[in-house]
């Protein structure tokens, strides 16, 4: 990726982040990065299409952190969930608990544009058809109660996750997080 791009789109997380979509200027952007206009409009037609390659490049590392726990064969395929969501939630604290990208402008999208709405659900249910798999070898090895779809507890695993972010954004503590994953694992079983 162009570096000049990479700078855009690095920024654009973090400003996306703490004051969302609609307060984000294009203009406030470019001051943030010292690149010039032309340059943004070199790379993305507009700032919507500007957001959502924000969104996949966002999704792609969710998604490297995911494969590589979903991989870890030498965790059992629940401790390899809690891993997961453990690496996120640090994530979270690093950024000083505003949560996850994808909910906070799904939360502020959703409503008003078909494109942002339609693109955060598909990463949504990617992330939890990838967490699906941990849970099917975790009730083929016993770990959770057979008869149980597995794909529809993922996501609600990813629903339940994302209620979890908002009220860590709120609180700016982890607290919500930690007693999500703790509950939705221990009721598996």
């Amino acid at each position: 990726m162009h570096s000049t791009k990479q700078r855009l789109i690095e920024a654009g997380l973090r400003m996306l982040l703490e004051q969302g979509y609609g307060s984000l200027g294009i203009k406030e952007l470019l001051d943030e990065t010292g690149i010039p206009k032309g340059s943004f409009y070199h790379h993305f037609r507009d700032k919507e299409d500007f957001a959502l390659t924000v969104i996949d490049t966002y999704l792609a590392n969710v998604h490297t952190v995911l494969d590589q726990c979903v991989e870890a064969k030498e965790l059992p395929p629940l401790d390899r969930v809690r891993h997961f969501f453990g690496l996120v939630q640090e994530s979270y604290k690093s950024d000083g608990y505003l949560g996850c990208l994808m909910g906070a402008l799904g939360q502020e999208l959703s409503g008003m544009s078909e494109p942002f709405r339609r693109k955060i659900d598909a990463c949504f249910s990617s992330i939890a058809e990838r967490l699906a798999i941990c849970l099917d070898e975790a009730q083929r090895d016993g770990d959770i109660r057979g008869g149980c779809d597995t794909h529809q507890m993922a996501e609600l695993l990813v629903d339940c996750w994302e209620g979890a972010a908002l009220r860590s954004r709120l609180k700016r503590s982890p607290e919500s997080l930690d007693a999500m994953v703790d509950y939705f694992l221990a009721s598996l079983k």
